[in-house]
């Protein structure tokens, strides 16, 4: 059984206000409901005191930072989830729509595939792209591309860091 990990409350509403503040400035938006969200900023910070990075608030870790590089917050997830269901898994992030109070975040499925299976698709890509005279570089939260030696330290499209990207070609 894991220890319980207190967060003292300023380093939650720190947190939320900075999440906050980066989402609307790079077009996303938290859950409105405050008291659910600090919830979920709380389960963050609990994730990094024992793993060591932001693991989503709603998925098992496997302890292993290479392994859950997927679903460390915002995940690779995020904008299809938003797309298709207004809010990612864990409803951290929400569209506009469910900000306006249009429409409730509601559960939706998981579409994080097996481990099994996410290599085999990053097998495939290797197959199909073959060799190219630069690495091309994706940001597994927004989908930037770039054609380089190494990936950007941190994506100029969403600010995630140079660890979220996967050698996509």
């Amino acid at each position: 059984m894991k220890e319980r990990v207190v967060i003292p409350q300023e380093d939650i509403d720190r947190l939320f206000e900075k999440l906050n503040r980066e989402a609307e400035s790079n077009g996303y938006h938290l859950n409105p409901e405050t008291d659910f969200t600090k919830g979920l900023v709380e389960s963050l910070l609990v994730n990094e005191k024992r793993y060591g990075y932001w693991n989503c608030p709603c998925r098992l870790t496997s302890g292993d930072k290479q392994k859950d590089l997927d679903i460390i917050c915002p995940c690779d997830y995020r904008d299809p989830d938003l797309t298709e269901f207004d809010a990612c898994y864990c409803a951290l992030y929400v569209s506009s729509r469910v900000v306006s109070g249009e429409i409730k975040a509601h559960s939706i499925v998981e579409r994080r595939l097996p481990e099994t299976e996410r290599n085999k698709l990053q097998e495939k890509a290797v197959k199909a792209y073959g060799e190219l005279s630069l690495p091309v570089w994706r940001c597994k939260v927004c989908g930037y591309l770039c054609a380089r030696e190494n990936p950007p330290e941190i994506c100029p499209i969403c600010k995630a860091k140079k660890d979220r990207f996967e050698r996509f070609m």
